[in-house]
């Protein structure tokens, strides 16, 4: 009776479910598609471990009720592989910097960081960019810039430093 039939295309492949309007984003993705890289930490949408694309666009999966994207596109960190073997360039940065400790909230933060590069490339400012830089045009990502644009992302280990880095080496 409270349940509406929904399509998500999730790492481009199509899902249409009946889904109860109270069930969220995350819920769906970990419990339905069997997809556990978005993490669930805080279920208040405060520590980014739940991170994946809408759109595009990255969004805490927590706070998102799944019946309200209908027709979108969602990207998890599994799907940000070419399809085969080869990871994105963000997931082979953070293998090569080492930036994580444990993991927990490694795929919220690399859903993140590609987030983030893609609304630097289109001229999204962020509180920390320069006013007098030229509006539309692309932010250059600095450390300053990455971690700003990364705050919402907690790691309880303290990889940032290597994140940062990371994130440096594919801006």
């Amino acid at each position: 009776m409270h349940r509406s039939e929904t399509t998500l295309t999730v790492n481009g492949k199509p899902h249409t479910l009946h889904l109860d309007h109270r069930r969220v984003l995350l819920d769906f993705l970990r419990e339905d598609l069997g997809l556990t890289g978005a993490k669930k930490g805080c279920d208040h949408g405060q520590c980014g471990a739940c991170t994946a694309l809408v759109d595009g666009r990255r969004v805490n999966t927590c706070l998102l009720l799944a019946v309200t994207l209908d027709g979108r596109e969602v990207t998890t960190v599994e799907g940000l592989t070419d399809g085969g073997e080869t990871p994105h360039p963000l997931q082979r940065a953070f293998l090569d910097r080492d930036a994580f400790q444990c993991g927990y909230c490694t795929p919220g933060q690399i859903c993140s960081a590609v987030g983030a590069l893609a609304e630097a490339a289109a001229g999204h400012p962020s509180h920390v960019t320069d006013p007098a830089a030229p509006s539309g045009r692309p932010v250059p990502l600095d450390a300053a810039e990455i971690r700003e644009r990364l705050s919402g992302n907690l790691c309880r280990c303290g990889a940032y430093p290597h994140i940062v880095e990371a994130v440096e080496d594919v801006s």
